[in-house]
């Protein structure tokens, strides 16, 4: 099954590893190279452990943008970031208490990343059946749906089909 929205900021991408499809929940962790194709798309490295971090860091993303902030600020507690100077060139470097952590840790940084740039564009699909969350980089800050093709046609057939109904 190929996953419906891709190219996110990387907080949204993990949070998007799990969606539904026709009423299925499908996990792109669940599948065989589900896990090291994600990471290598990020270009994040494959350390051993890193699946359940990533889980972890998946639901404390995910309860972040909904409010619960505590489960991301243990993750962040993780890690940090400093800055330092490589063959007299800036730098930072991230430093995780264990390397299984990196990949999650980076995941859950670039959340706070996307709030600290614009907090309103980062929103969940207008789908309530829908579980994807998107950046909105539209031009005029108007974007509804994780996909228009998917749910937005869905949401637009229902209330077609709803106005007919009503008028019979």
């Amino acid at each position: 099954m190929t996953r419906p929205l891709t190219g996110e900021p990387l907080a949204l991408d993990l949070v998007n590893t799990v969606w539904i499809d026709h009423g299925r929940r499908f996990d792109l962790f669940d599948e065989p190279d589900g896990l090291p194709n994600w990471l290598a798309e990020h270009d994040l490295p494959a350390a051993d452990g890193a699946l359940d971090p990533l889980l972890r860091t998946r639901d404390a993303v995910r309860a972040a943008l909904t409010g619960d902030e505590e489960p991301l600020n243990a993750v962040l507690a993780r890690g940090s970031r400093r800055p330092v100077l490589r063959d007299g060139e800036p730098a930072v470097e991230t430093l995780v208490d264990d390397p299984a952590w990196l990949p999650a840790w980076t995941a859950a940084a670039d959340l706070v990343r996307l709030y600290a740039q614009r907090p309103d564009r980062v929103r969940k699909c207008a789908n309530p059946e829908c579980v994807l969350w998107f950046h909105d980089v539209s031009k005029n800050g108007s974007r509804r749906w994780c996909s228009m093709e998917i749910c937005g046609n869905r949401a637009k057939t229902a209330r077609f089909q709803e106005t007919h109904r009503r008028r019979r």
